[in-house]
């Protein structure tokens, strides 16, 4: 079972509306420090985690899409020396959708890089004002352009279930997005977190949400025009042709072990959760200090583990599988899932069950919240 790496790479080089610290934004950035840190972190990972193949990596962060290529291409090297490659590796890049990164798509991808995730978000120039976005619509679609051209995979993502927006509307914007021909669509319903710009806009009266009906008529329809596109969903909000799903983001969600290095990354290896230094100048200083950037390293009990393996697998169309995780964790099925509910929920048709895999439908999906409240025991929750 091949494992996952992510690369944190924490810089914007314009102000971006998303930074939770204005540390981020830098006019230059030294790179031989930064090469000489991620790869002392790295080292660190492997040296603990053992040398399982790898089997995705992904660049994520800031603006990885500018990260100097010869950078990326070490990582690449290093990483393979360590863990070594699994046969058709993932090596995905984040970037923004701007045509300052898209120049740098040729020489990514000569580094390595054969995979693309751009944040497009919205193809009209007036919801991604709304949206905080600094790209235009058409440079976005200029970078998606020359993304394509470069690289084996690419993906977007849109968001949906804005103010007002009409099935209508939503419509002609994914059969627009979906003319695009990509192999992957990750298509998220716009949410009001708390502490969030759109919280107090909210809070203020700047606009009104989506009532939930109206957003559960739009996830609907995105079912039926993805499917009969080609792209089914496989998660909540991604979308796939066969064979096209993120290798990376299913190792999250299957709960596989993913190691985490840079600034703020994030990981599972072996039961243990691991946390990065999350101020880029907290972390070099820690790398420098002990040999890695790491914060927080602490042993996960079993019942956290059931309940992180259930609340990430149940999001996947494919479900989970009840005996591979007692087999795995060593607890009895009674512990990770109530059975009585699960039936009631089953025969309402929220849920499926099939042997010892369980999952839940399509009708279920939009319900998934309170769905796993039900399914998942409160001490799981709780752990």
């Amino acid at each position: 079972m091949a494992r996952a790496l992510y690369i944190h790479w924490p810089f914007c080089l314009a102000k971006c509306p998303y930074c939770d610290f204005n540390s981020h934004v830098r006019d230059s950035v030294d790179h031989a420090r930064w090469e000489s840190a991620l790869l002392a972190d790295m080292r660190h990972e492997a040296e603990i985690a053992g040398s399982e193949p790898l089997g995705s990596v992904f660049f994520g962060g800031g603006t990885p899409s500018l990260m100097p290529p010869a950078l990326v291409a070490r990582l690449l090297a290093e990483a393979e020396r360590l863990w070594g490659f699994a046969e058709g590796i993932e090596i995905t890049l984040e970037g923004n959708p701007s045509s300052v990164e898209a120049a740098n798509y040729a020489d990514l991808r000569a580094a390595g890089i054969n995979r693309a995730s751009l944040g497009l978000q919205a193809l009209d120039d007036q919801t991604l004002r709304f949206l905080g976005r600094l790209h235009g619509a058409e440079e976005g679609l200029r970078a998606l352009a020359v993304a394509q051209q470069h690289f084996e995979r690419v993906s977007f993502d849109l968001i949906y279930a804005r103010p007002g927006q009409t099935p209508a509307q939503w419509r002609a914007e994914l059969d627009r997005a979906l003319g695009f021909r990509t192999g992957h669509l990750s298509l998220y319903q716009l949410t009001i977190e708390p502490g969030t710009r759109f919280a107090t806009m909210v809070r203020q009266h700047a606009f009104a949400p989506l009532d939930d009906d109206a957003a559960a008529d739009l996830f609907a329809l995105t079912q039926d025009m993805t499917a009969r596109a080609g792209l089914p969903r496989y998660e909540v909000s991604n979308h796939a042709r066969p064979g096209e799903e993120s290798r990376h983001n299913l190792a999250y969600w299957r709960y596989h072990d993913y190691l985490g290095i840079g600034p703020g990354a994030h990981g599972r290896r072996g039961g243990q959760a691991t946390v990065r230094h999350r101020k880029p100048e907290n972390w070099l200083e820690a790398v420098a200090a002990q040999g890695h950037g790491i914060a927080e390293d602490r042993a996960l009990g079993l019942t956290e583990q059931a309940s992180e393996a259930l609340l990430m697998g149940l999001r996947l169309n494919e479900g989970v599988d009840l005996a591979a995780l007692v087999a795995r964790l060593d607890l009895p099925v009674s512990a990770l899932c109530d059975r009585v509910k699960l039936d009631f929920y089953t025969g309402q048709g929220l849920c499926w069950q099939d042997g010892t895999r369980i999952g839940v439908t399509d009708q279920g999906i939009p319900l998934l919240d309170g769905l796993l409240g039900e399914l998942v025991p409160a001490d799981l929750l709780a752990a």
